[in-house]
């Protein structure tokens, strides 16, 4: 062998170790919630994968490292140990890995896919959308879009999706901030597994008063769809109350948020206005640019190494989404907000077996009734000044206070 062949070959003795995983001691709990993307800046250029005590867990913030993570569960577990997940809602297919998860994803049939959206949940997204702008219009300019529209529109198109008659859009919508709470409780708050406890509860009492009704009076929800198959009750009601959570805080609060972006950049308003069928478009860059569901867990369960990070077997993980959609290796000045950006695919639905099945819903819901109703209904639609939006959140992030006027 030659001088030369040596310089060229790379045998496993010349590969770099992986580097150790770095401490961001630095961060809070706290500082997450009102703005976690200059900590997010600051961890990617580092290294895309740290150690944070604050919440006891490695977090993951490149966007490769995190589209790995998604599409390797042998290595990369939803089944996590002491999942906060699992307490708030009961073992949902969230926490699953194949096949176990297929199973539980199989059982919620056609209801979410785009045939039945058209066919039957697009009549009752314009209706209720319809309903709660007749109420914000009836509040007046300096209402809320959020909490006066966003939210129970949400919630009123999930609670008939589901098939909760027993139920109203306020209890859906207590019931799913209560336990989506629970699963961001990286402080351990008492008061806050108090609430999620009650909702744990009063959601099963509802599924268990439902079932046989929907047994003997069939209809196109998911209950009723899951009311007919051979599926054990705690698989139906941690996937109902899994559902709850994302199905209502996605839609509002990418909702939110493209109606703040919009707002906020008026060009781009102005093209949207001009052209309606960009509306789509500004939805995706919107869920891009604030993911709604920020940070999901994932346990590796053997040692691996995670671009160039070494992780231990059992390692407890973070997948930051809201980090991984504004990584300048994949987007192009990723803290802006900007429709006409090149598409590239966000992780923002998540991916791989774990695709979120409610995409379709959120999409359909939000953009393609939502804010072209929105627009067209309300004159001159623009910020309060003097009332600003706010924007908060780390596991899950949306508006919390969205004032309008409007002429």
């Amino acid at each position: 062998m030659t001088d030369s062949t040596l310089a060229n070959s790379t045998p496993a003795e010349q590969t770099p170790p992986p580097r150790a995983v770095p401490v961001a001691d630095w961060v809070t709990i706290d500082d997450l919630f009102r703005d976690p993307f200059p900590i997010y800046r600051r961890m990617r250029e580092e290294a895309p994968v740290h150690w944070v005590p604050a919440v006891n867990r490695y977090m993951v913030t490149s966007y490769d490292a995190c589209h790995t993570i998604e599409n390797d569960q042998d290595v990369f577990s939803a089944n996590e140990d002491g999942s906060l997940m699992k307490r708030a809602m009961g073992h949902s297919m969230l926490r699953k890995d194949d096949p176990e998860h297929m199973v539980d994803r199989q059982s919620y049939g056609t209801v979410l896919r785009p045939k039945a959206i058209k066919e039957t949940w697009l009549r009752i997204f314009q209706q209720n959308s319809e309903t709660y702008l007749a109420r914000l219009k009836a509040a007046g300019p300096g209402a809320d879009l959020v909490w006066d529209y966003a939210a129970p529109y949400a919630a009123e198109n999930l609670r008939i999706i589901m098939g909760f008659h027993n139920a109203s859009q306020e209890d859906m919508q207590r019931w799913s901030q209560t336990m989506i709470n629970g699963t961001g409780n990286y402080a351990d708050d008492p008061a806050v597994w108090a609430a999620s406890e009650q909702s744990f509860r009063e959601v099963d009492d509802a599924i268990d008063e439902m079932l046989p009704r929907l047994r003997a009076n069939p209809d196109a929800s998911l209950l009723s769809g899951l009311a007919a198959m051979p599926i054990p009750l705690e698989a139906i009601r941690a996937n109902m109350k899994m559902t709850i959570g994302g199905g209502l805080n996605e839609p509002r609060d990418v909702l939110g948020v493209a109606v703040w972006a919009l707002l906020d950049h008026p060009g781009q308003r102005d093209q949207v206005l001009a052209d309606t069928s960009l509306f789509p478009r500004a939805f995706e860059e919107a869920v891009r640019w604030v993911a709604p569901i920020g940070m999901y867990p994932r346990q590796t369960t053997r040692d691996t190494v995670l671009e160039g990070v070494f992780l231990p077997k059992g390692a407890r993980l973070g997948v930051v989404i809201g980090a991984a959609n504004r990584d300048p290796a994949k987007f192009a000045d990723p803290e802006a907000f900007d429709i006409n950006r090149e598409k590239v695919p966000h992780l923002a639905f998540g991916g791989g077996n774990h695709f979120c099945a409610g995409t379709w819903v959120a999409r359909s819901s939000v953009a393609d009734v939502a804010l072209p109703q929105l627009f067209a209904q309300l004159p001159n639609l623009r910020l309060d000044p003097d009332n600003p939006a706010v924007d908060a959140g780390w596991v899950f992030r949306g508006m919390t206070a969205l004032p309008v006027l409007w002429d």
